[in-house]
């Protein structure tokens, strides 16, 4: 790869309109009907977008080592935000840490733990009825941390 398709490439990358060339005709189905036909995209606040993607910081949570622990909060965080589990898999290293991963319908929840940082980073993205927030209540609660940070991404935006 040359420096221009480098160059080329990241000017993609930093285009933050959110323009989309896709437009969504509302008459087209009736609100009722939208996820009878496929249409599982949000709407709030005045935005129509195709999943919330929160990114979760936790310092100082309870056995975020334990990969039953985990298999079992991604589970119940998953099905409190009315997801659908199609699989989970959770994965330990050596050093203690982990990585897993909720394979959602509606997309996924994930962890990353470094233990020796008393840290883990989770990503909840979901898309239609879901409410990754919820799914987030639960991580908190089941987990404990001493802080942490949530940032929220629309992703997908059409209007």
């Amino acid at each position: 790869m040359d420096e221009t398709t480098l160059s080329s490439d990241l000017d993609l990358l930093e285009d933050s309109t959110n323009s989309s060339p896709f437009k969504i005709d509302e008459a087209i189905l009736p609100s009722n009907r939208r996820q009878e036909q496929g249409d599982y995209l949000i709407r709030k606040g005045g935005h129509t977008y195709a999943g919330a993607h929160l990114l979760v910081d936790f310092w100082g949570g309870k056995k975020i080592s334990d990969p039953e622990v985990i298999t079992a909060v991604l589970e119940e965080a998953a099905r409190e935000a009315n997801a659908t589990v199609l699989h989970i898999h959770v994965h330990e290293f050596g050093g203690g840490g982990m990585s897993g991963v909720a394979v959602l319908a509606e997309s996924h929840i994930s962890i990353h733990t470094w233990p020796e940082l008393d840290y883990a980073a989770f990503d909840v993205f979901m898309c239609g009825n879901c409410n990754p927030e919820k799914a987030v209540a639960v991580l908190k609660q089941k987990l404990e941390p001493a802080r942490f940070s949530i940032s929220e991404q629309k992703r997908g935006v059409v209007a």
